[in-house]
Order: structure tokens, then sequence, then C-alpha cells
């Protein structure tokens, strides 16, 4: 059993998130997450392969940003903006993952369109200093 630390943690979230959802290198996405990974997403396929499969739907302009990245013991909470993913809105997200072995293991997310500047009754933007264009 490998055991990492909440910063290796983070680092290793992060470099995953990048891998697949920026670069759309499978193979390489492969070593980040288990071959036993539990999806609790309710838009997600079961597995690795339903995360895989879906982002291969998904078009080539998709991207990944960060702005916040937790983590305590195995647990780790990333709070990111999924652009370009085909919709009308990004959506941002908090994406919640378990670690195991050095290797994403269990997921679970919250998702919500971007809210415009008119949209958003407190006037402070969903992610960043500013509102999306």
């Amino acid at each position: 059993m490998t055991r990492t630390t909440p910063e290796q943690n983070k680092a290793i979230v992060l470099e995953a998130f990048d891998m697949l959802f920026n670069k759309r290198d499978y193979a390489a996405a492969e070593r980040y997450w288990s071959d036993r990974y539990i999806q609790h997403s309710a838009h997600i396929g079961p597995g690795r392969d339903g995360l895989f499969n879906l982002i291969r739907t998904l078009p080539g302009t998709l991207r990944y940003e960060n702005q916040l990245i937790v983590a305590e013991g195995d647990f780790v909470i990333a709070h990111g903006r999924f652009s370009g993913n085909g919709r009308p809105a990004a959506w941002v997200a908090a994406d919640i993952v378990r670690m195991e072995d050095g290797k994403l293991a269990e997921h679970w997310d919250v998702l919500q369109d971007e809210a415009t500047k008119d949209q958003s009754v407190s006037g402070l933007p969903m992610f960043g200093e500013r509102f999306p264009d």
C-alpha cells in the first residue's frame, strides 16, 4: 500500500485532471485512476471506463481550470471550472476524490452552470475574479 500525504494527493489530482480533461491523454490518465475506481456522479457511467468514455464524447475544446484545492487525509476537494463543454454555460464543480495507493479511487461531485452577472443575486462570480464573457 502506497501512503501519500495530503500535499501529494493534491498534486496527483491536479495532474490527473490536466492529463484527462485538458490533454486527453487516456493512456497516461490510466496511471492516475485506479482500475477499481468508484464513480458516484449521477451523470457518469461506472468505473474509470465510464469517466473516460464520457470525456471522449465531449468537444475537444473542453478545459479544466482549478481555483482551489484542499486535502485532508485521503480526501481531496477541487473547486474548478469545466469550460468548452458544448453547453451554453461552463460548469463550476466541487469534485471530491478519495485517494488510495496514490491513485484516484472514488469520486463525488457537485456541478452547477456558471452564472452570468445578470443571474448572480450576490453580484459576485462563482469562479475567479470576474464573470464569464
